[in-house]
């Protein structure tokens, strides 16, 4: 893994949901970590929202924002547990075009790397919405920081070799899988 200095770097245009019945703007600490790691990284935080733990609310905001032709990446916070209301990955699950199976897994491997057998309750995810990737981090801060640091930053960086996310990103709608341009 190394960065191509030779390339230049291209920003990606990030939106973050916080899926939350208990969070607000001032107390959303997950959000915050992601919001600040975009930015420092360069990238565009265009937009930002908080959701409740409610599958339609998550499916419609996602499917908002995939819509949006700013916006290239949703990087989601919360709802990826166990417990009744956490239903992040279901509300995924309806509307992807295709899931990117290795993200979970990666996550779940990294994290066992730092807490061990507990990195088997997190349903961490992430698909392909609509031309639009879309990746479902756990609702900690130090899920956030480990998910972006070791994870996102890499490969939502196109000077990432061997190769990252971004430089398939005009690639993601071929065969009429549906969306902007299918």
């Amino acid at each position: 893994m190394a960065i191509d200095t030779a390339i230049p770097f291209q920003p990606v245009a990030i939106a973050v949901l916080t899926v939350s019945d208990t969070r607000t703007p001032g107390t959303d600490k997950s959000g915050d970590v992601l919001a600040d790691r975009i930015t420092q990284a360069g990238h565009h935080l265009i937009d930002r929202a908080i959701v409740s733990d409610d599958i339609d609310n998550i499916a419609a905001q996602i499917k908002r924002w995939s819509s949006d032709e700013q916006i290239d990446a949703i990087i989601t916070t919360g709802g990826t547990g166990l417990t009744g209301r956490d239903v992040t990955p279901e509300a995924l699950t309806l509307i992807m075009d295709k899931p990117i199976e290795g993200f979970g897994e990666a996550f779940r491997w990294m994290s066992y790397q730092k807490i061990g057998t507990s990195a088997m309750q997190s349903r961490a995810m992430a698909g392909v919405v609509n031309g639009v990737y879309v990746f479902a981090l756990p609702g900690s801060p130090s899920a956030c920081r480990d998910g972006w640091d070791e994870l996102l930053s890499l490969q939502l960086d196109i000077r990432h070799k061997p190769c990252n996310f971004v430089e398939i990103m005009p690639r993601l709608l071929e065969q009429g899988i549906g969306g902007r341009n299918g």
